[in-house]
């Protein structure tokens, strides 16, 4: 493959070239290069599915699709879901522009790293967005309640969760998300991105689609192009009361909703047993790749709930120099993250693939890694393009405080009299005392359309497995060992959240400033958008202003997401 083609990684912003663009670069006839990149489901669509879309590809070109409430009332169907409380979009990324256009005020919040849309598609609009750094040191795990002190500190009007997160994977806890969710009932719109959920399998049930129906403020974002393997096809559907859900519909286009996607949706009422496997398959392979990465010296893989694995290279190796060998010499495409805001380029993720790829993705990792021929090692962090401002910033900010958050904030007073902090252990650095939170919602009667539990599924035949992944386990390495970091480990079972209780603004731990918090500000803990940036904050802000079944199972299960 064409040295050239590394050149189109360095164009892009945030996310990877297209394959259309890799293909187009490399001027070379035949398959394109092993995906460890763009996280689809390998499994599904069945070879049978395919051959059937090819034989209707003439008419599925041709002719305009049904309008998008045709296929939407088709997709509910399916998932047992009432189509007043469903809005389906060209893909979760159009989805996400219009509740950042039509229900976003103006500030979001969002644990970094994590799915560049959420924190691009806000300042490209003038939005004030409060990015939370997620602590390299404990694991890029989300601890709730420190985040909703973040939010409440900040003022920020709409929080954002992914679940499990983009690109580390980390999973959170049905129970633990819905008393988040009641506790920021004072927001404007709490978002739960679910696009990989489909891949987890921690719990029975964990959507909160339920859930959010039943709330004023909550929306679930799903994606139906990384589960069912069909990124091209650009669909995706979100969740949520019918005042939230009619307000997005409203806005679609009639026919925002092309022929593929009407043809697959229309499919998949006969094929459920089939995704219900991929989804089994694609969960027993994450289980063996997790192994066969954590046998390489100095690697570390991250648990995760996501058709994907985050990993830090060894001690001195270079991402976008990994990426580019891997690619060139061995026709194989890597995610390196350092264009991911709150990543860097020690770390890779890697999509989850069969067997017979990943015994080759391990092989070549062993020769660009640790091969005679050419090291891959670079003395520091990069520079240039393979490296972003926003990177740099946010490494600063966890090396020269050891993941413990901004300097100033241990010098800052815990807060009001009466709300005690502990020490975070290793740091020296309080933690946010409980916070105050809003009554929980009554409850409410059953919803029209009943939604039963998942069917079971007939399982394959027992396999030899490999021995439970317990974690990250970095293996010694030839290179001088970095700072230690502690191992992540599996979350436990979610602790109860501060039992709700309506509290005055006057008693929060900290002021909520009245208004916008002005562009610069930072936040206790976190940076703004302008600091990661590297920014005065001012620039993007327009001149104008802001502007105003067969087989399958229920939401909830689903079988156990530019």
């Amino acid at each position: 493959m064409s040295g050239n083609v590394t050149s189109l990684f360095r164009g892009t912003a945030a996310h990877s070239p297209s394959m259309a663009a890799l293909t187009r670069e490399s001027g070379e006839a035949g398959a394109g290069p092993v995906d460890f990149c763009i996280p689809c489901n390998p499994y599904f669509p069945t070879p049978a599915m395919f051959e059937e879309m090819a034989g209707r590809l003439r008419d599925i070109i041709t002719y305009y699709p049904s309008g998008a409430d045709t296929i939407t009332a088709e997709l509910c169907g399916l998932l047992e879901l009432p189509p007043q409380c469903v809005a389906m979009g060209n893909g979760s990324t159009e989805l996400i522009t219009w509740i950042d256009h039509l229900l976003v005020r103006d500030s979001l919040a969002v644990p970094v790293p994590t799915f560049g849309r959420w924190t691009d598609q806000p300042m490209e609009t003038g939005k004030r967005v409060d990015m939370f750094p997620l602590q390299e040191s404990a694991g890029f795990t989300l601890d709730l309640a420190r985040y909703a002190e973040f939010v409440r500190a900040r003022g920020t009007r709409t929080v954002v969760i992914c679940n499990p997160n983009n690109p580390d994977g980390g999973y959170l806890h049905k129970q633990a998300l819905v008393q988040f969710m009641d506790a920021m009932a004072d927001r404007d719109l709490v978002v739960i991105d679910e696009s990989f959920l489909e891949f987890a399998d921690a719990e029975a049930e964990p959507s909160v689609v339920r859930e959010a129906m039943l709330r004023p403020n909550v929306v679930v974002l799903r994606s139906l192009g990384k589960n069912f393997g069909l990124h091209g096809i650009r669909f995706g559907y979100l969740v949520a009361n019918p005042a939230l859900a009619g307000r997005v519909r409203a806005m679609l286009p009639k026919w925002n909703l092309n022929s593929f996607a009407e043809h697959v949706v229309f499919m998949l009422r006969d094929h459920g047993p089939e995704y219900a496997q991929s989804l089994h398959q694609v969960r027993r392979d994450r289980l063996e790749m997790a192994g066969r990465l954590s046998a390489l010296p100095g690697l570390t893989v991250y648990p995760s709930q996501g058709n994907f694995l985050f990993v830090r290279l060894p001690v001195g190796a270079e991402g976008t120099v990994v990426r580019d060998r891997m690619l060139t010499e061995h026709r194989i495409l890597v995610r390196e993250c350092g264009n991911k805001i709150g990543s860097s380029s020690r770390f890779l993720r890697l999509v989850v693939r069969p067997q017979v790829d990943v015994h080759r993705l391990v092989s070549g990792l062993e020769q660009v890694l640790y091969g005679s021929r050419r090291g891959a090692a670079v003395p520091g962090p990069a520079t240039g393009t393979g490296y972003s401002s926003g990177t740099a910033a946010v490494d600063r900010l966890v090396s020269e405080t050891n993941g413990a958050g901004m300097r100033a904030l241990a010098a800052q007073p815990a807060g009001p009299p009466g709300l005690a902090a502990a020490p975070a252990a290793g740091t020296g650095m309080p933690l946010p005392a409980a916070v105050p939170v809003a009554p929980a919602a009554a409850t409410v009667g059953p919803m029209p359309m009943p939604m039963p539990m998942p069917q079971q599924v007939p399982q394959p035949a027992p396999v030899p497995q490999p021995a439970p992944y317990p974690g990250p386990v970095p293996v010694p390495h030839p290179a001088p060992a970095p700072r230690p970091t502690p191992d992540p480990v599996p979350p436990p079972a979610p602790a109860p959240y501060p039992a709700p209780a309506p509290a005055p603004a006057a008693a929060a731990p900290h002021p909520v400033p009245a208004g916008p918090t002005p562009p610069g500000v930072p936040a206790r803990g976190g940076l703004t958008a302008a600091q990661v940036r590297g920014t005065d904050g001012l620039e993007s802000v327009p001149a104008g202003g802001r502007p105003a079944s067969r087989g399958w199972p229920d939401p909830a299960g689903m079988g156990r997401t530019g």
